[in-house]
């Protein structure tokens, strides 16, 4: 339940308009809901800021129009689903089709309301063109939360000047999320160039013996610029949110 229902019900309760057992039992129903195949967390959005988020890989069609038929059926709003295929989201949208779904960042997204900061920029860098899957996943989650976000593709340290070119943009930048595979060495690049968070995204692009990602994870992990903090493999998700986190502090 949102902060602003909770005031409105708590209001009700004293106007008389609510009976308290009343209220409490909305209280009680509202802190998740047990479908069966899962328990939907309605107060995560009164903890977090932000709704619940669905993960879409493993779960089939049907058990992804549940939650999200609860979550509209409550009035939220940018509820996503991450990591559908076109497939899966094509038979989403039969029976939502409000849903709106860019099959690049592969997140889908039903009560769409964007209401940017004010204030603060989120930088989205890719080194590469094959990295932009996961730079989208970290561009499209932290619109969606609610920021303003520049992209700047293809510009890894293979070809420095093109980072360099850009140089007013990033340093304009709050947050600053990174995304490479390879060696994964632009996150460390950047780092040295700006003074704010850098969030550094591994990406499971390269050769042999890039490992899947893990050869840019331990890159990452072991920069030299004290700026730089790392998330999982892939994992351009979690990247959007937390430079969501960091771009609303003080809001």
């Amino acid at each position: 339940m949102e902060q602003k229902k909770i005031l409105n019900l708590l209001k009700s309760v004293k106007s008389g308009e609510v009976s308290p057992e009343d209220a409490m039992l909305q209280l009680k129903k509202e802190p998740f809901e047990d479908v069966g195949y899962a328990k939907i967390d309605h107060h995560r959005g009164l903890r977090h800021g932000i709704n619940e988020v669905i993960f879409g890989e493993g779960k089939t069609t049907e058990q992804i129009i549940g939650i999200m038929s609860a979550m509209i059926e409550r009035g939220q709003k940018n509820i996503m689903v991450t990591r559908i295929s076109k497939k899966k989201a094509s038979k989403i949208q039969s029976k939502l089709p409000e849903m709106h779904y860019d099959p690049v960042s592969r997140i889908g997204i039903c009560n769409k309301e964007n209401t940017p900061s004010p204030h603060g920029l989120i930088v989205v860098a890719a080194a590469g063109t094959s990295d932009i899957p996961v730079a989208e996943e970290a561009a499209v989650t932290a619109e969606t939360l609610g920021n303003n976000v520049e992209r700047l593709y293809d510009v890894g340290v293979a070809g420095l000047h093109r980072l360099l070119n850009n140089l007013d943009v990033i340093m304009k930048a709050r947050v600053v999320v990174v995304v490479a595979g390879m060696e994964g060495a632009l996150a460390s690049v950047v780092g040295g160039l700006v003074a704010c968070p850098v969030i550094a995204v591994p990406a499971s692009v390269g050769y042999g013996a890039n490992f899947g990602g893990l050869s840019a994870l331990l890159t990452m992990l072991n920069a030299c610029s004290g700026n730089v903090s790392v998330v999982n493999i892939d994992n351009g998700f979690c990247a959007g949110y937390i430079s969501s986190l960091i771009n609303h502090i003080g809001d």
